[in-house]
């Protein structure tokens, strides 16, 4: 789904169209009605707290900001974009709608999170169909009728990329956001994913992606060009692998039509080892910034959870965890945060940090 949380909301507030748009704000950001029947909106200049951007419009993007980043951060690079709260239920809604829509015409699906699902059309009717002299033009004309499907449900926009496989339909799905339909084969390959940056493919982190930057490899197509030998070096038999499978397009996973997580995660290993009473803004920034990305993943997924855990690795390789279960399940980073501060009071902090990392188990998906 295009700007899946913004877009939901411009249906609600249609007067925001074509203005730049943040979501990822709480309840005191809701648009006041004026005497004369208008909305007066908050503003992201007046922001003050800990909350990352959930989703933004494309308006809001080109001024630089994005979802995970911090609302404070965003205020100083588009102090006029409207601040939204954010409204879970409503977006679950539209998730249910959309992926309802999507299985009237192809049954068989992997679900990705609230916004974003794996489709197999091999045994969609048509699908496989040439028209004229299109050969893949039965494909297209299943993908359309999809976009059409969802949009009449929903009066939203998506974006599919139509593919061989789930590695490659993920990338060519943003190709032509918003409101796109990216049909690729292999001999598309070196024209449409070889001039990309490596960090587009779905697998390569930022440290994998600096790794690489480090040898001189930028684009996939340049991945796919390297010798085994060099990415063994560096990365090791099996990832080395995957690296040149996918640069090459190649996956052969099949869609993952059951199962769910069980928990997620995000932790850093510090530069230098950090002392919990002389680095303790830093501590707290870093904390701050790793809830922070967790709610988002939770969100962007489509996930609630109820227990908290925190994960420290002090300077002798000691490994520490703690963990709170909540009353009641959220992926909310002003919760998880509080749970995270509950759990790090239980630590004896003699030994300076090294790793630091957050997590969120008993997993279960939001609309359920």
């Amino acid at each position: 789904m295009d700007a899946f949380y913004a877009s939901v909301e411009l249906l609600r507030y249609p007067e925001l169209k074509g203005q730049p748009v943040v979501i990822g704000g709480g309840r005191r950001h809701q648009p006041q009605v004026q005497p004369d029947g208008t909305r007066r909106f908050a503003r992201l200049a007046d922001y003050k707290g800990r909350g990352v951007i959930t989703t933004a419009t494309y308006p809001a993007r080109d001024l630089g900001v994005h979802s995970g980043m911090g609302l404070m951060k965003a205020a100083v690079r588009a102090p006029d974009a409207v601040l939204l709260p954010t409204d879970f239920e409503r977006y679950r809604e539209y998730s249910r709608r959309f992926k309802a829509a999507v299985a009237e015409v192809a049954p068989r699906i992997e679900d990705r999170g609230i916004d974003e699902i794996y489709i197999d059309l091999t045994d969609v009717p048509g699908a496989q169909d040439a028209v004229g002299h299109d050969p893949f033009g039965g494909v297209r004309a299943v993908a359309q009728e999809i976009r059409n499907n969802v949009k009449r449900a929903t009066g939203l926009t998506c974006s599919i990329g139509v593919t061989p496989n789930k590695l490659m339909s993920k990338i060519a799905s943003e190709l032509d956001k918003p409101d796109g339909l990216t049909l690729l084969t292999q001999d598309d390959l070196a024209v449409r994913l070889w001039p990309l940056p490596v960090r587009r493919i779905n697998g390569i982190g930022p440290k994998a992606g600096a790794k690489l930057e480090d040898i001189g490899v930028r684009t996939i197509g340049q991945l796919a060009a390297c010798e085994a030998a060099l990415l063994i070096g560096h990365f090791g038999r099996s990832y080395a692998r995957w690296l040149a499978d996918a640069a090459n397009g190649r996956d052969d996973r099949p869609l993952a039509t059951s199962g769910e997580p069980v928990s997620m995660s995000r932790e850093t290993t510090f530069d230098r080892d950090l002392s919990a009473h002389h680095d303790r803004a830093e501590l707290g920034a870093i904390l701050d910034e790793l809830v922070g990305h967790l709610a988002h993943d939770l969100q962007r997924k489509g996930y609630l959870g109820k227990t908290v855990g925190i994960k420290l690795r002090f300077d002798d390789f000691r490994t520490v965890t703690r963990d709170l279960t909540l009353a009641e399940p959220t992926a909310e980073a002003d919760a998880i945060r509080h749970a995270a501060g509950q759990c790090l009071k239980r630590v004896d902090f003699s030994r300076r940090i090294r790793l630091l990392g957050v997590r969120m188990a008993s997993l279960r998906h939001a609309g359920r």
